[in-house]
């Protein structure tokens, strides 16, 4: 579902990434490895289009993203491409429900009520659609942003360290949630992480430090 050749990137002259290829099919569930540092991050933003690397090519599907002008790039992002950032970014002035409505509206996609509310069922926070950000929960605020990254029927969803700041039990949820929701949806899983505690449930796993090693 995604291919990444020979992909490098540096800042300021110092080389922060560097893999060789890296080929993930539909539907698989990825788990992406590495200290604070590692360039998880870069990879996540030029996976997902809002990067450009230094050299190498990202196949998403049957798109090369450095083949898309700045316009289809922005569109083919929104329409196949869920993210959840670190930081989960939902607008304070909008109810759960708009901001989710958001995501079509960005896309070029007809905004469906039906569909927000299929998926608010689908995480257990259909209550909260009529509610601003502020007043829900940590965890409920994770699921909104969930929700919001699935809003468009992804083929690929990618999440930033999306277990870093919880719990045992709190972690075991929200891996289980995107997991859930990527096997709803056959989307491509790829979740950049530090947290050793989630490696268990992930076949697939790609560990900067261990690439970064070898390359040493």
């Amino acid at each position: 579902m995604f291919k990444l050749k020979n992909i490098s990137h540096k800042y300021d002259g110092k080389t922060v990434l560097s893999l060789p290829e890296v080929d993930a099919a539909q539907g698989d569930h990825w788990l992406l490895l590495g200290n604070s540092g590692s360039g998880k991050t870069t990879l996540l933003h030029i996976l997902a289009g809002l990067l450009n690397p230094t050299s190498g090519s990202v196949i998403i599907g049957d798109k090369d993203l450095a083949q898309l002008p700045k316009g289809e790039l922005d569109r083919f992002r929104g329409k196949h491409i869920g993210i959840i950032f670190q930081q989960m970014h939902l607008l304070p002035t909008l109810t759960i429900r708009e901001n989710l409505l958001m995501a079509p509206y960005m896309a070029g996609n007809p905004q469906d009520p039906a569909r927000v509310a299929e998926v608010l069922e689908s995480l257990d926070i259909a209550d909260k659609a009529s509610s601003y950000p502020q007043t829900l929960s940590f965890g409920q605020q994770q699921r909104a942003a969930i929700a919001r990254a699935v809003m468009n029927n992804p083929t690929l969803i990618l999440a930033d360290e999306p277990t870093s700041a919880l719990d045992d039990v709190s972690c075991e949820q929200v891996i289980q949630l995107l997991l859930d929701q990527a096997t709803r949806y056959n989307a491509t899983l790829l979740i950049a992480t530090h947290d050793q505690r989630i490696k268990s449930h992930f076949e697939h796993q790609l560990d900067l430090d261990k690439i970064s090693g070898e390359g040493a």
